[in-house]
């Protein structure tokens, strides 16, 4: 074990190495299991995570729940914001003004492709935040004030 001696710059050297697998492999989805590399490369657990580390920081690959971790390709890129930062956005982007109708909590798990508890969940952040209306059955949101501004409907 004389890589364990010495593991400075070892979980570099792994990050690498996995770097050129994912580039001469177009069709790897997932990274190598922690033991798997642990036994190429003769380390600890502990480089071996230090190592899918770096490969996160540079937009490489990103665990996913399992303990595994997925490549991420050019155009794979998904949004990293929490939703309710990204449905408060909306505002802006679909020019809202204060007491226009918000898009419905279904349009919105289809524009982002997320489920409709997702959005719920973040609309209910946005309300208390003060800037929608209530949601309920039958009565569509309205905004409330704009983002970053304290102006606020009446009613």
């Amino acid at each position: 074990m004389p890589q364990q001696a010495s593991p400075r710059g070892t979980f570099a050297k792994i990050a690498e190495a996995v770097k050129a697998e994912i580039e001469a492999r177009p069709d790897m989805t997932q990274l190598p299991t922690l033991g798997d590399l642990m036994e190429k490369h003769g380390v600890s657990r502990g480089v071996v995570i230090r190592a899918f580390g770096v490969l996160r920081e540079e937009g490489l690959a990103e665990p996913v729940p399992g303990g595994r971790w997925r490549v991420i390709r050019e155009g794979m890129r998904q949004e990293r914001r929490p939703i309710a930062e990204v449905l408060a956005e909306v505002i802006d982007s679909d020019n809202l003004e204060v007491g226009q109708a918000f898009p419905s909590t279904s349009a919105l798990a289809t524009r982002f492709s997320v489920s409709r508890p997702t959005v719920a969940k973040a609309l209910d952040k946005l309300e208390a935040a003060g800037l929608l209306s209530e949601g309920r059955q039958g009565k569509q949101r309205t905004v409330l004030a704009l983002p970053g501004q304290e102006e606020r409907a009446e009613g």
